[in-house]
């Protein structure tokens, strides 16, 4: 029929298919929404009923453009009559709401957010009289919500051996106990929250085989796109349907190679085990249909995420191919330092927006974790590139970095009355909001500021209790005590007594879901630009502009430009590779392509998971339509002293005959190149770690057993740089620097201790280094 004509052949294959089971593995780039949203007319086109269709998707997003595309076809009507078309969470909220009262509930319930779930965990936590900084609503939510969506009841969590020690390893040990009460006041406020939507779904279908057979006649063609996104409950709520179902009809569309939370729930086993679980009326496996002809990318860059995917031991076998131009190599540009990554990036993207005259909106940073994108903030800052960070906050803008910089900022000011505020009770110190009233309302009516009043209680008549009074002034005497050393230490030194003495540390470490990692991932990342701060002041001999108000200055340009908002031009995209999924971009940089970042310290522990971390890579891959840029860093800041890191094992799996560049690298003093990605020089596994060491959060972790064995950030005061060879300098000398890679002395001037050099550097530009204490090997 007219309406496939636009269709290839292995989708139109796809969309005619309509009389049982199917899988449709759909790889990136591959016109997938189209297939979905023909498929969807084609089955209108065919007769059957709008109602008598259930598609579900993942994100309102994807919804939303199914039915804008089909509207365009069938008309406005269409609008008011896809009442099962959205995703799971709606689709099957608006089927509770009808059957509510088989399971107990009124037809009116409440659906709590998350944020309504946090709230409701964190009055329970306080009840119980259990440790808030221990028991945290963020992550008892987690592990609530993850035991949801295994379908574990609070009876089977409580009766569970294994689960109840993981939460006493956690040292949690009670959430079972919180977990109970959770579920009894949801019940009680006739509420139930987004796991909720499924669990009790799950439950409507297996208590009530009428309600479950009433909709296994009304639906007639069960739709699911993103399938290897699906967990546990989907696919049980899925088989239910389906068995009910009279005729045998649902279509899965997905992508194995691109199968990336698991951290969410999701279970890849969905979708390589999909023709099995979904058997067609007369018993045999569900039709299986790829599409392999990628619309997106260049034949080069299809090629190069094919090789590298390739390395997967379970996935379902494809091979895809473009048709577009052969395209230019993937490039590869190792660096050798962060600050140097930052630079290469910046030159490049200059470079193609000359070269192909197009604007900043067409390229993408992406990244293994947020934290890494303070470099590429601070250098695209300096040199004009604008820029946004997708789905998150730019890094001076996240609240544990807001957090210490207004520690920074009262040190510097006392009197800065807006830092005073945010700081004041954190880490919680028992002043209360109440206190924070009274010291406002004192410090207006005898015009001075806060820090004059806690200072001189007594004198300005400051009504509160001799406890209260004890607490403020312990949290002035610690203030106190780091402005008195800011006038001697530098930045770095001062900056990491303030987090551990102010117990920041303490706090941000003693979380162990994804988003307490990520926040100490921050912290780390903030220590690692001061000390590079702190060694650029050194090496430059400006270590008088090294100190807490210099710094400060730093900082204030760019949080002042973050508050700016977002003006209505094209920019640079910065993201994780998680949040990339689904987009595509002209030209794609993936960064920090380094063991130990990417693939993740922990993934390297079992094969699924180093999988998935190399699904990940094939991810950011296929993002890229015309350029894909791999760089990585040699060394970097971290736990206090400069780090060595081997190139990520994944670059080795690319076929080399795609790759072009990483030349330079076999003649570094600090290695790298195209090999050994042992770690730090040992024969595989964490090459070189012991079995007891720190892992990237500041953690010292056990890595044969996976966890935390202390929670105590550690961070040596100075950093631990390798000596240089400054007494054979000479003009024209070739040399490599730590952080700033080759370049070539142009100028020395000076004597003894004074003695400094001029240095064009590859890619940094010109610097001046003071020889006493830069740390370079010189090549000829």
């Amino acid at each position: 029929m007219d309406l496939l004509n636009d269709l290839n052949d292995a989708q139109r294959a796809a969309v005619e298919y309509i009389d049982g089971p199917s899988l449709v593995i759909a790889g990136a780039g591959s016109g997938k929404t189209r297939v979905l949203t023909y498929k969807i007319a084609y089955l209108l086109a065919k007769g059957k009923d709008l109602y008598s269709l259930l598609v579900l998707t993942f994100t309102n997003k994807a919804a939303k453009e199914m039915v804008e595309r089909i509207r365009k076809m069938f008309g406005e009507t269409f609008y008011i009559r896809q009442k099962y078309m959205g995703t799971f969470h709606s689709v099957f909220a608006r089927i509770l709401h009808v059957e509510s009262d088989k399971i107990g509930f009124p037809s009116d319930f409440t659906i709590y957010d998350e944020a309504d779930s946090r709230s409701l965990l964190k009055s329970i936590i306080k009840e119980m009289d259990m440790n808030e900084k221990v028991y945290k609503p963020a992550a008892v939510h987690a592990r609530i919500s993850m035991a949801k969506n295994h379908l574990i009841s609070v009876d089977s969590y409580e009766s569970d051996s294994d689960i109840i020690n993981q939460d006493k390893r956690a040292k949690m040990p009670e959430i079972a106990k919180i977990y109970r009460e959770y579920v009894q006041r949801c019940r009680l406020a006739n509420a139930m929250d987004f796991d909720d939507l499924l669990v009790y779904t799950y439950r409507l279908f297996i208590e009530r085989k009428d309600v479950l057979e009433k909709y296994g006649n009304l639906f007639k063609y069960i739709m699911v796109d993103e399938y290897q996104d699906t967990n546990y409950v989907q696919k049980k709520i899925l088989s239910l349907l389906y068995n009910a179902m009279q005729e045998k009809a649902i279509c899965a569309v997905g992508d194995d190679s691109q199968s990336i939370y698991s951290f969410r729930g999701a279970d890849i086993d969905n979708i390589l085990s999909f023709t099995k679980d979904f058997p067609s009326q007369d018993g045999k496996e569900a039709k299986l249909f790829k599409l392999e002809q990628n619309y997106r990318s260049t034949q080069t860059i299809v090629e190069a995420a094919n090789s590298l995917i390739h390395h997967n031991r379970n996935q379902i076998q494809k091979e895809v191919f473009s048709k577009n131009d052969k395209g230019e190599k993937i490039l590869y540009k190792p660096a050798y330092s962060d600050k140097e990554e930052a630079l290469i990036v910046a030159k490049n993207i200059q470079r193609i927006k000359r070269q192909d005259d197009c604007g900043y909106d067409q390229f993408a940073i992406l990244y293994r974790t947020n934290a890494q994108s303070r470099s590429f903030e601070e250098e695209f800052r300096k040199q004009g590139i604008p820029y946004r960070i997708y789905g998150g906050l730019s890094f001076y803008q996240r609240k544990e970095i807001k957090d210490i910089i207004a520690y920074f900022r009262l040190v510097a000011n006392p009197d800065d009355e807006e830092a005073f505020k945010r700081i004041i009770n954190y880490p919680a110190r028992g002043i209360g909001a109440t206190t924070v009233m009274k010291i406002a309302d004192c410090a207006h009516q005898n015009q001075v500021s806060f820090w004059e009043v806690i200072g001189n209680v007594e004198h300005y008549g400051l009504n509160v209790n001799k406890g209260t009074q004890t607490k403020l002034e312990k949290f002035r005497l610690l203030i106190s005590s780091f402005i008195d050393r800011s006038h001697t230490l530098d930045v770095y030194e001062l900056g990491d007594a303030i987090i551990r003495e102010s117990r920041i540390s303490e706090d941000i470490m003693s979380g162990k879901n994804a988003d307490d990692l990520a926040r100490q991932e921050n912290l780390e990342e903030f220590l690692s630009g001061m000390q590079t701060f702190v060694a650029g002041r050194q090496e430059e001999g400006r270590m008088d502009e090294a100190y807490l108000t210099d710094y400060l200055q730093d900082v204030a340009l760019l949080t002042d430009a973050d508050s700016e908002g977002e003006k209505d031009e094209p920019r640079v995209s910065l993201m994780t590779i998680h949040a990339a999924k689904g987009l595509e971009f002209a030209t794609v940089f993936v960064v920090g392509l380094e063991e130990n970042i990417f693939p993740s310290p922990l993934a390297a522990i079992s094969v699924r998971e180093l999988e998935e971390e190399r699904r990940l890579l094939y991810v950011a891959i296929t993002r890229a339509e015309k350029h894909c840029i791999l760089t990585n860093a040699k060394n970097r800041f971290r736990y206090g002293k400069m780090e060595f890191d081997n190139p990520s094992r994944f670059i080795d799996e690319i076929d080399a005959s795609l790759i072009e560049g990483g030349e330079e690298a076999p003649e570094s003093s600090f290695g790298g190149g195209r090999s050994s990605y042992g770690g730090y020089g040992s024969e595989g596994g964490y090459g070189g770690r012991m079995p007891w060491d720190r892992d990237r959060s500041g953690y010292r972790r056990d890595y044969q057993n996976s966890k935390p064995v202390a929670s105590q950030f550690m961070a040596d005061p100075k950093p631990a740089f390798a000596s240089s060879a400054a007494g054979s300098l000479c003009e024209g000398c070739r040399i490599e620097h730590q952080r700033f890679g080759i370049g070539t002395v142009l100028k020395i001037e000076g004597t003894g201790e004074n003695t400094k050099a001029t240095v064009e550097f590859q890619n940094a530009g010109t610097k001046q280094l003071l020889l006493k204490f830069a740390k370079f090997t010189i090549l000829s």
